[in-house]
């Protein structure tokens, strides 16, 4: 089923609301809603047989049950991981050409280097851009300055100095 024009506006509004806001729906919406589901799954799990596939399915949801409301309790945290989910997505789909990467150590290589792309992709960087500037600063740059190179923007480097 399709979400409605008026299901994607109320997604919109609810990622523009402030941390407070957020965290206040989600606990008068979701959290309610949840609390619903979690009683029926457990009440579900004590009239399931052991060893059959719904009471793996039913025990795997609980056993991370903790981790699946975290969201509900925050106003901090997104509702779902789409930002990651999009950055690894050519490289999902790309998996079978990485099987012919040469070598162990090569696909250890190629995954090094799509980490430091989808890396600077997350923190706005052109990562091509970051990747040339780098080749060209490498060859003389400090090794004990290394982390510099990083695809980070420069705010968030100098705040990990600070912290040092």
């Amino acid at each position: 089923m399709h979400p409605s024009i008026s299901d994607s506006f109320l997604y919109w509004k609810i990622l523009h609301l402030t941390i407070e806001d957020r965290q206040q729906l989600r606990a008068e919406k979701s959290l309610p809603a949840l609390n619903a589901l979690h009683d029926w799954l457990v009440q579900t799990r004590s009239q399931t047989a052991n060893g059959g596939g719904s009471a793996k399915a039913l025990d795997y949801t609980l056993k991370r049950w903790p981790s699946l409301i975290r969201y509900a309790q925050s106003g901090h945290l997104p509702i779902d991981n789409n930002p990651v989910e999009n950055v690894i997505r050519p490289i999902a789909l790309g998996k079978k050409n990485w099987l012919f990467t040469g070598s162990e150590r090569a696909g250890q290589r190629a995954a090094a280097i799509q980490t430091l792309f989808g890396t600077a992709q997350l923190n706005g960087l052109d990562p091509s851009a970051w990747l040339k500037d780098t080749l060209i600063k490498l060859p003389t740059w400090p090794n004990n300055r290394i982390d510099e190179l990083l695809p980070l923007t420069p705010e968030f480097i100098k705040s990990l100095q600070q912290k040092q």
